[in-house]
């Protein structure tokens, strides 16, 4: 099995080629399942919504709400309007679902807004320093990945920006009303 040399601040670490090539593949195999099951939600509203009302209606049911009373133009009206409405809902539906996979995945996964994330840290927060992680009050939680320091700083869930780089997948934490960034990544 091939190894790598991987070096971090003060270590040296031999890790297998294969656990790095996982590594950086995780994201792009999270986003094309999480694309997957968006594609099958909205084909399945889409199939329910070609077929017409007598079909899903049991013939009790159908001529219970009197629709054996409909004319078969004012029925294919009424499978018209109803086809529309269930397409409405899917597209609905389907953005909000994106709208949600990609905030509840931001951070993990490349896509998405490039807004900042806002909130505030849980608790006690003691400056910056590499490996510490730092819980928000939405429930992620972001690891220091570089040297940054803010040292003899103490602060009770103070706010904090989580800003995306430019470029590349990289994020940065700052702390409101410092100035110094931490590079960091989402654990949870």
């Amino acid at each position: 099995m091939p190894f790598t040399l991987m070096q971090s601040t003060h270590v040296t670490h031999l890790v297998p080629s294969s656990l790095l090539r996982l590594r950086r593949r995780v994201p792009r195999l999270l986003a094309l399942a999480l694309a997957g099951a968006l594609a099958a939600v909205c084909a399945t509203a889409q199939a329910q919504q070609s077929r017409p009302i007598e079909q899903d209606m049991s013939a009790e049911d159908f001529k219970a709400a009197g629709l054996d009373k409909l004319t078969p133009e004012e029925l294919a009206r009424l499978n018209s309007w109803l086809g529309r409405r269930i397409q409405t809902a899917a597209v609905e539906a389907e953005t909000l679902t994106k709208d949600r996979i990609e905030q509840e995945n931001r951070g993990f996964l490349p896509f998405g807004s490039a807004e900042p994330i806002v909130g505030k840290v849980q608790g006690d927060f003691r400056g910056f320093q590499r490996g510490r992680e730092y819980t928000l009050d939405n429930g992620q939680v972001w690891r220091q990945v570089d040297d940054a320091a803010l040292v003899g700083v103490r602060l009770t869930d103070p706010g904090v920006r989580i800003t995306p780089s430019k470029v590349g997948r990289v994020w940065y934490l700052a702390v409101d009303g410092f100035n110094t960034r931490a590079k960091v990544e989402r654990v949870r």
